[in-house]
């Protein structure tokens, strides 16, 4: 995402010259962890953790889905197996589980996801790599 302009690569991009990882970032997600675990009760960090997972996993099921369907010629070093049974499947179970959450704890991942997006966006829109390709081509006609 740094690379693509989504969110600041001079922070996010950064990669240590020892280890070759993305430490700044490490250590930012960290320190935002440490704190909402020394703040909020174990109960609300482990349903928001259960329903962000959850959450994740059943958008990269859909994904294999969609990829499968729009782009069959792209390479695949890893194949999932018995597609599309266990992508449905996969869906189907983490959604189940997610609705069997408190409603509460939906309020919660709404409104961090909508955050999240006022972020990204705002951010992206203005520096992304590809909408600045985009604009130069349109500057070109």
């Amino acid at each position: 995402m740094a690379r693509d302009g989504l969110v600041p690569p001079s922070f996010f991009g950064a990669i240590h010259d020892k280890f070759r990882t993305p430490y700044k970032s490490t250590m930012l997600t960290g320190l935002f962890v440490s704190l909402m675990a020394a703040f909020l009760p174990l109960r609300i960090l482990a349903e928001l953790t259960n329903i962000g997972t959850l959450l994740a996993f059943t958008i990269v099921c859909t994904a294999v889905l969609i990829m499968r369907k729009k782009h069959p010629e792209a390479a695949r070093p890893f194949r999932a197996p018995l597609v599309p049974f266990t992508p449905i499947a996969g869906i189907l179970s983490c959604l189940l589980l997610m609705f069997s959450l408190p409603e509460e704890n939906w309020w919660r991942l709404i409104i961090w996801l909508l955050i999240g997006f006022v972020i990204y966006f705002s951010y992206g829109r203005r520096h992304s790599v590809l909408a600045k390709i985009r604009r130069a081509e349109a500057a070109k006609r």
